[in-house]
């Protein structure tokens, strides 16, 4: 992924609000109902990447991924910040790119879905690999 680009507060704003509905739609699709966000937690590099954190209506909270990629979630026992959360979807998407890949029913769609997902997975690796991109950290934003 490349240099963040500048927006307004106006546009980050809409586009925070876009990725938490969407986020919110994809957890309701999974059959998680949000109840509340641990906004301290969340982190957002905006238009590329918004991690939240959720807590569910049944108390369990999850890390939930979106952006300019697949939206995706897993439970908040899994990775303890942010930023390691980001390793963990690019390590899950490069095993099931590659479970897809050779599967022995693959068509063209899901052949560019597992090469979306590459590419996804190694941006979120080099957004976790950029160390001071985590110590500038303030608030929700990156």
């Amino acid at each position: 992924m490349t240099e963040p680009q500048k927006m307004s507060q106006e546009q980050m704003t809409q586009w925070v609000r876009s990725q938490f509905q969407r986020a919110n739609k994809h957890l309701a699709e999974n059959g998680v109902i949000f109840d509340s966000v641990v906004t301290e937690e969340c982190r957002y590099l905006a238009p590329y990447v918004a991690v939240w954190k959720i807590k569910a209506l049944d108390n369990k909270y999850y890390w939930v991924i979106s952006g300019d990629l697949p939206c995706d979630f897993m439970p908040y026992e899994s990775e303890k910040s942010a930023r390691d959360v980001l390793r963990r979807f690019s390590f899950q998407w490069q095993l099931k790119a590659q479970d897809i890949e050779e599967s022995s029913n693959t068509d063209a769609t899901q052949k560019q879905f597992a090469e979306m997902l590459v590419m996804r997975a190694e941006g979120l690796y080099a957004l976790y690999n950029q160390e001071e991109l985590w110590k500038e950290i303030k608030g929700g934003k990156a």
